[in-house]
């Protein structure tokens, strides 16, 4: 489930990036299937790989250096539909108790009680797992037969076998007064290992008010009001019933494909008080358990199942969100992805030129269409963007921005086209920051009427260039200024001067049998304090030569016309 871990993880130092999970619930599975999947680990040790430009934030400025972005700045985290975890913790602060903000998010639902009172949980699947009791357990067969365990850990393969007990036959289900370890983490309940000869299932079974006070922790701070808890625990009983596996053993997953299920360690106080207060009730719509989904923070308004996924669902239905700025992420961006990788990501075979969104009447990315310089496009849904490009909500503005060329020599007087486009902006400007000095505002850049500019810049010296929209930096051109060197070169001598006049510049004459390859130093000066040189070679061989002043102090070396013979 996607669902409110992602909006306090960061403070807990662990990654809030959404984790793309496939998953479809049963009652609704083409609406899933549409949504393109509603889960994200809590827990989860990172985020998945994305087409992303190395930048970097000072205060409030984003950087890349990459020569054409992509920024994109949005509302919200999550899918937006149903109960948005951040305006119910502001609800709650205003007095709000948990039916009430339950009836909000979900129009036209009631509550009433759960028919279901236990739940089966997938705890693990795989060739090998390891269970542990601290103290004494026992283990009942497929015959029904018990037998008593000692305290200790126990592994099992697939074959589903221990040694010191081969006549039990499988499954085996597994109990002690205390809870029972799986993999290191405690759960409640009864373990029961099944097998089909190659992999296992581990599956426990509990009373659904304990496996809720082993999720709700893992969904919503356990420092919230009592009644935002509250709500978040009828969410997820819920939720946990509307989507109940069919034709499995189990009911229901212990990760994002059901609720996470963080067993013992998730569990606390608060938690566990929300799930006793509101034991046994569901959200129910025309007398059925509602598919209560819930999310981080909605930026304001919600979104209806209709908009988001073309099928309406009564109860998912877009409403008010005004205590949602709560949230860390009620706004958030902008993120600055490099335009060229994304263009590979989306096959496409020339850079990227424009973007054409389209939005649904909550303001949320119904469709993108990214349009490259060779005019082929890809037309992608809001979700399917969200996914790719790893963004916290299809609530989102792209923009594109790009500067060229990413770098370029110039001779001391010259000057350079700058080119680029911004797309998504109205204005933008240029910043300049020349050898040894700080970054500095260089003018607004005048843009067509496709968003193309072109300007000319003639730096002095070394001079870096990139574009300025609000808190963006963006683009990277870097224009290398040679020294200008005019020399008079007869005979093995050559004297001259550079521009600008550097004093004390190192001065190389050089010489080359043919004028184009193997350039041997064949004498050495410095300039004087006018930029004048001269200086003679110990013999005129045969040849070409040229003289070579490498100032340093922002500039390049430059070289003089060749002189033959």
């Amino acid at each position: 489930m996607e669902t409110f871990g992602k909006a306090w993880l960061e403070a807990r130092g662990t990654s809030a990036t959404v984790a793309r999970v496939r998953r479809c619930a049963v009652p609704l599975g083409a609406f899933c299937l549409l949504l393109g999947g509603l889960g994200s680990s809590l827990l989860a040790a990172g985020p998945p790989a994305a087409p992303a430009t190395t930048s970097s934030s000072t205060a409030t400025v984003v950087t890349s250096a990459a020569p054409s972005i992509l920024v994109v700045s949005g509302h919200g985290w999550g899918h937006g539909l149903g109960l948005s975890q951040w305006g119910a913790y502001g609800y709650a602060k205003h007095g709000w108790t948990f039916d009430k903000i339950l009836a909000h998010y979900y129009t036209g639902t009631t509550l009433g009680p759960a028919k279901v009172s236990s739940v089966r949980v997938l705890l693990s699947s795989g060739k090998k797992v390891t269970l542990e009791s601290p103290g004494p357990w026992s283990v009942v067969d497929a015959t029904g037969a018990k037998t008593p365990l000692d305290p200790g850990p126990l592994v099992l393969k697939a074959k589903l076998a221990i040694a010191s007990h081969p006549d039990l036959q499988p499954p085996l289900t597994f109990a002690a007064a205390q809870p029972l370890l799986v993999k290191k983490t405690a759960y409640r309940g009864r373990i029961k290992v099944s097998s089909d000869g190659k992999a296992l299932q581990v599956i426990d079974t509990l009373p659904l008010e304990t496996y809720l006070k082993g999720v709700v922790p893992a969904e919503m701070p356990s420092a919230w009001p009592p009644e935002a808890l509250e709500a978040q625990a009828v969410a997820a009983r819920s939720y946990a019933l509307a989507n109940l596996t069919a034709g499995k053993a189990f009911d229901l997953y212990g990760d994002t494909r059901s609720q996470v299920f963080g067993g013992v360690p998730a569990e606390s106080p608060a938690a566990s008080a929300a799930v006793d207060a509101t034991k046994g009730q569901v959200v129910l719509y025309n007398g059925k358990v509602a598919n209560t989904l819930f999310f981080s923070t909605s930026g304001g308004r919600t979104a209806s199942a209709a908009e988001a996924t073309g099928i309406a669902v009564p109860y998912l239905v877009p409403v008010a969100d005004p205590y949602d700025t709560a949230s860390p992420y009620h706004d958030w961006g902008p993120m600055l992805l490099d335009a060229g990788i994304v263009a590979k990501e989306l096959k496409l075979a020339s850079p990227i030129a424009d973007l054409q969104a389209s939005s649904g009447p909550s303001g949320r990315v119904k469709s993108l269409t990214v349009v490259s310089d060779d005019e082929s496009q890809v037309t992608m849904t809001g979700n399917q963007v969200r996914g790719a490009l790893e963004l916290r909500s299809t609530w989102f503005t792209p923009a594109l921005l790009q500067l060229l060329p990413r770098s370029k020599t110039i001779t001391y007087g010259g000057a350079v086209s700058l080119t680029g486009r911004a797309r998504g902006v109205e204005t933008v400007s240029l910043e300049e920051k020349a050898f040894g000095l700080g970054w500095a505002p260089a003018g607004e850049l005048l843009l067509d009427g496709n968003g193309a500019f072109a300007t000319i810049v003639r730096p002095q010296t070394a001079t870096q260039y990139r574009l300025a929209w609000g808190n963006v930096r963006a683009g990277l051109a870097k224009i290398a200024v040679a020294v200008r060197v005019d020399a008079t070169i007869q005979h093995g001598a050559a004297s001259g001067t550079t521009r600008p006049a550097v004093a004390n510049a190192a001065v190389e004459l050089q010489w080359s049998a043919d004028g184009t390859t193997g350039w041997q130093t064949v004498a050495t000066s410095t300039t004087d304090a006018s930029g004048a040189f001269a200086l003679t070679a110990p013999g005129a061989d045969p040849g070409s030569y040229r003289a070579r002043v490498a100032p340093g102090h922002g500039l390049a070396p430059g070289l003089s016309k060749i002189s033959c013979c």
